[in-house]
């Protein structure tokens, strides 16, 4: 276990090798079959809050995740490749896993935005400009943008929080060229999400990206898209720039952490109490909600 973070430890998968545990996700690397040599990346129930990986997991939350982001690469994959090779997957892990390329990671967060809120909104407050963006005045949490704007963070280390950058900063990083394909593909999948869901009934705030290359040297999206733990999804009846907006992730595990009810004290540095049954119940339907709202599958 990773005693920092509460992570624990990666349960052994025969024919593979385990690779890294992130706060949600495990990875192996298959040593055996057809797809030795390629990632078998596992999705699975815990939650993080503040930097603080919870006791408490929230059922079925790998399954949704995976399925989310399975529907979504289908509808993206005209736009840009995804990493994704196969479903076939051992039977412990059916249903949250995938096989996926070996990929050359980008080291940047690619994050769009189309709405003010969160680390953008404290940066505007600050400054008039989001990463460098100068935005028009007298915007509010909530307000949508002019025009979505590309946000790029750099790849913290697990527990560390990711740091907004400069489009600048990004492509003295990785060359004018990389930095201005990511902006532009990040761009382009955030327009055709954003107008997806808001047929839907939901709005698109902002998203985070991740993307790589391959052997033939093609820039390919990778890990997770378009889930309630990498974007913040909004109910559009229910949008209302001047206020923090209702959404469909685990905001209510964080206000129920902030709340005199849990009695947990954020500026202790101790990880949050574990979560009541009703809390972690409400935020599994949300998860669910927001799932077959946007796939019209029911799950």
């Amino acid at each position: 276990m990773s005693t920092e973070l509460n992570i624990p430890a990666a349960p052994a998968i025969p024919g593979t090798r385990h690779v890294h545990s992130g706060k949600v996700r495990d990875l192996y690397e298959v040593t055996e079959g057809e797809h030795t040599g390629r990632f078998l990346m596992v999705a699975s129930d815990r939650l993080s809050i503040f930097d603080f990986v919870l006791d408490t997991t929230i059922p079925d939350k790998g399954e949704i995740l995976t399925r989310m982001s399975l529907w979504w690469f289908d509808q993206l994959k005209d736009l840009v490749p995804h990493h994704v090779v196969s479903t076939d997957v051992p039977d412990s892990v059916k249903g949250r896993a995938v096989i996926c390329e070996k990929l050359d990671m980008f080291p940047v967060e690619c994050v769009a935005r189309g709405y003010l809120t969160g680390s953008g909104l404290v940066d505007y407050t600050a400054t008039g400009e989001v990463c460098g963006v100068p935005l028009p005045a007298g915007l509010v949490d909530g307000s949508r943008l002019p025009e979505p704007i590309f946000t790029p963070a750099t790849k913290a280390d697990l527990g560390d929080h990711d740091e907004n950058v400069s489009y600048e900063a990004v492509a003295a990083t990785i060359g004018e060229a990389d930095a201005a394909n990511l902006r532009d593909l990040t761009l382009a999948v955030y327009g055709r999400a954003e107008e997806i869901a808001r047929e839907r009934g939901i709005l698109l705030a902002d998203t985070k990206f991740e993307f790589g290359r391959d052997a033939a040297g093609r820039t390919i999206l990778a890990d997770e898209v378009l889930t309630p733990d990498s974007s913040r999804f909004w109910p559009a009846d229910q949008w209302q720039p001047g206020r923090t907006q209702p959404s469909y992730d685990k905001q209510i595990v964080r206000n129920w952490a902030l709340s005199a009810e849990s009695g947990w004290d954020k500026a202790s540095g101790e990880r949050p109490p574990a979560l009541p049954a009703e809390v972690v119940e409400r935020t599994r339907a949300r998860y669910v909600e927001a799932f077959e709202l946007l796939t019209g599958q029911t799950f």
